[in-house]
């Protein structure tokens, strides 16, 4: 594992973006670039209640491959990453990726990559519940 990669979590305890600035806290970096995925009120233009998240039990492992490949840059001095899952309310952080960087502009690329690598293979699923009674799962794998 790379030495880059300080902090990488899936967790039903709530998420703090202070842990994960302190994890990628580095004298070396010159840009650290945060994105702090919540919960919002809705989607598809339907009024969401509340909603869930699972993952598959490989999905850290799947996280950790994608933290390796953003790492395979010499210029991402640290990187961390946390999902959480059960059960979450509106406003809640449902996922926090940090990166932290020589310059900021591969930071901020570093962190893009990362949240949508993350999204799009890490096997993990969302529950919605919409006020309405409806319900939808969504896949972020």
């Amino acid at each position: 594992m790379s030495d880059a990669i300080r902090l990488l979590d899936i967790r039903e305890s709530p998420l703090s973006s202070d842990e994960v600035l302190a994890a990628v806290a580095d004298p070396t970096a010159g840009g650290t670039a945060i994105f702090i995925g919540t919960v919002r009120n809705h989607d598809h233009e339907k009024p969401v209640d509340k909603l869930a998240y699972e993952a598959h039990p490989d999905a850290l492992e799947h996280l950790r491959k994608v933290a390796e490949r953003i790492c395979d840059d010499p210029a991402v001095t640290a990187l961390a990453a946390v999902h959480r899952t059960g059960d979450l309310k509106i406003g809640d952080a449902a996922v926090i990726v940090a990166v932290a960087a020589s310059h900021r502009d591969v930071a901020f690329a570093a962190c893009r990559r990362l949240i949508d690598d993350l999204k799009a293979e890490v096997p993990i699923w969302k529950h919605q519940h919409f006020i309405d009674g409806g319900s939808e799962w969504v896949g972020a794998h």
